[in-house]
């Protein structure tokens, strides 16, 4: 039994509104970084979705979701070095309290 495309639809709707209501609410940026993860995977699911679909070529979906998988990946290590970098020198991981471009 397959689920329809509009239950999952739904479901990746839900988790990007989830992801965008982190970044603008979360005051720690390990937290924003988790959410634009949650973004970038509601767009998985939709990309898998849509290949399943028959929208779009079946393999040419998973290619691209795994595509953004890596781009995740890589965002995620380069988001994580600028935390420990803004953590060495403001001792703090809070949004609020970061003002290093301020005279």
């Amino acid at each position: 039994m397959l689920i329809p495309l509009e239950h999952i639809l739904i479901f990746s709707t839900l988790l990007f509104a989830i992801g965008v209501y982190g970044v603008l609410v979360r005051r720690n940026v390990v937290g924003i970084l988790i959410s634009i993860e949650l973004i970038l995977n509601s767009v998985n699911v939709n990309l898998i979705a849509f290949s399943r679909s028959n929208a779009l070529d079946p393999v040419m979906g998973q290619v691209f979701a795994i595509f953004v998988i890596t781009l995740a990946a890589v965002g995620a290590t380069v988001g994580l070095a600028i935390v420990l970098a803004l953590y060495r020198i403001k001792r703090t991981v809070y949004t609020d309290e970061i003002n290093l471009l301020k005279w």
